[in-house]
């Protein structure tokens, strides 16, 4: 399934930390463990409209950008079984 963002969305692919062991031993569920804040762009929007002139503003993101972004940011979804982010531009911290 093809999924294009609009507006100034972006789709992100989180980069999951495969250390699920800890020194010790201790085994972390996956409901503790924190949301990874680095992900991968999958795919961008057209970008988002200025209100004034009503020109299109492009996204300074572009496809395979590795980004930082919010902690709680964006919504969650699961396309063939793997799961994405897609969040606004402006939630997007920094590209790596």
């Amino acid at each position: 399934m093809k999924i294009t963002p609009l507006g100034d969305r972006v789709m992100v692919k989180p980069l999951v930390d495969l250390k699920e062991v800890k020194k010790g031993g201790i085994i972390i569920p996956d409901t503790a463990k924190e949301k990874p804040m680095e992900g991968e762009v999958i795919a961008i929007g057209k970008g988002r409209v200025n209100e004034t002139t009503g020109e299109r503003i492009a996204p300074e993101v572009k496809k395979g950008d590795k980004v930082l972004y919010g902690k709680y940011s964006g919504t969650e979804i699961t396309v063939d079984h793997v799961e994405y982010l897609i969040l606004r531009e402006a939630d997007i911290l920094a590209i790596l």
